[in-house]
């Protein structure tokens, strides 16, 4: 059987979900999902980090399906009231279809859509720093104005989670570097003791005095043992010992280079920094072949913030870590939202120097000297 007849055959059993999975390296989505509404088919085709949505016509949708099938992937499931449909294509294009009666019914679309989204840190749950951050109410419950900043909240979690996961160590030790009012240290903290049951020393560091008083008698209220604040200069700031994971959300400027360079130093296992006020290298932006990024502030501001945070996450790669740029919606709404994760790995010569050759390029093309790389040069 052709695997277009395989697909018609999805389509005339109204199959209700339909699953494109299994994608070879150059798929760009990692799955499609087609689920069937009451006038029209919708999909949602996920990538690591985003969700696309379309609306398919019943009457394009074997077109369609054949369209996602030549993006690469290797395999489809069907689920009809009735039946379950699979088809399979080998790496030598060989199709292999089948179709066996279930007794179960898939989800329909409308159930999906209102299913209750799950979070890590649940509403109804007492956790003292939402309460006193006036996200939760003293009953657990979420304040409704506070919604986004809860999910937003979760979304970091999600991320620490991933990271833990991956580790998979069984005692962990922590730094926050500008912690502020330490309520995301906090959290982190609960989380991973609280929820996780991990074992976990961390410390938080930040600059004013009065404020990081307050945080540890908050912490000690808590009954955070293991958690502690201090007053320290993030490019001054000493410690001996193993490292296991760095948190630096909104170091301003250069206090992030720092702050990664620390980590790199301490050779930490993950890193997870969210940069703020990027203006070094808009100070240093300027080039000769392309002029343009210099005509309009704006974009010139952008552009080296942008450039900033490249470079960093090349230099993060050619020092051994696999490092991702992702989107991520910060606490305090501003435009500050991206977020570099890096997890240390076995990455190769090879790899290191071609990343630090691109870094080295970028530079050389705008003339710019970035705090991190001067950094690592003199070590």
């Amino acid at each position: 059987m052709e695997a277009k007849e395989a697909l018609h055959s999805m389509i005339l059993d109204q199959c209700q979900k339909i699953v494109f999975s299994n994608g070879n390296a150059d798929t760009r989505f990692r799955r499609i999902t087609i689920t069937q509404g009451q006038n029209a088919y919708q999909a949602e085709k996920l990538t690591l980090k985003q969700a696309f949505h379309e609306t398919i016509a019943a009457k394009d949708l074997l077109s369609v399906c054949m369209t996602y099938l030549d993006m690469g992937f290797r395999q489809v499931n069907g689920f009809s009231s009735n039946s379950e449909h699979a088809l399979k294509i080998s790496k030598k294009k060989q199709v292999f279809y089948r179709k066996k009666a279930h007794l179960d019914k898939p989800l329909p679309l409308i159930a999906k859509n209102n299913r209750k989204k799950h979070y890590l840190i649940e509403e109804g749950t007492i956790v003292p720093a939402l309460v006193d951050m006036g996200i939760f109410s003293a009953e657990g419950k979420v304040i409704h104005a506070m919604y986004d900043k809860f999910r937003q909240i979760n979304k970091f979690i999600e991320i620490i989670d991933d990271v833990i996961r991956k580790l998979d160590l069984p005692s962990y030790q922590i730094i926050d570097f500008g912690c502020g009012k330490s309520y995301l240290t906090f959290l982190v903290y609960y989380y991973l003791v609280e929820v996780k049951k991990c074992k976990v020393e961390m410390v938080g560091l930040d600059l004013k005095a009065d404020v990081i008083e307050k945080c540890n008698e908050s912490a000690k209220r808590y009954g955070y043992d293991h958690l502690h604040i201090e007053v320290g200069d993030i490019a001054k700031y000493q410690r001996k010992g193993t490292i296991d994971l760095v948190i630096s959300l909104h170091a301003c400027d250069t206090a992030t280079d720092h702050a990664l360079y620390h980590a790199i130093c301490w050779n930490a296992k993950a890193i997870l920094s969210v940069p703020c006020c990027q203006h070094e290298l808009n100070a240093q932006l300027q080039s000769e072949q392309l002029a343009i990024f210099q005509r309009y502030g704006i974009i010139q501001e952008r552009s080296a913030a942008l450039m900033t945070d490249m470079i960093r996450a090349n230099l993060l790669q050619a020092c051994g870590y696999k490092t991702q740029v992702l989107e991520f919606v910060d606490l305090t709404h501003t435009p500050k939202n991206l977020l570099i994760r890096a997890v240390k790995s076995n990455l190769s010569k090879a790899h290191r120097d071609k990343v630090m050759q691109e870094a080295e390029a970028l530079m050389k093309c705008f003339h710019l000297s970035p705090t991190l790389y001067r950094l690592l040069k003199d070590e």
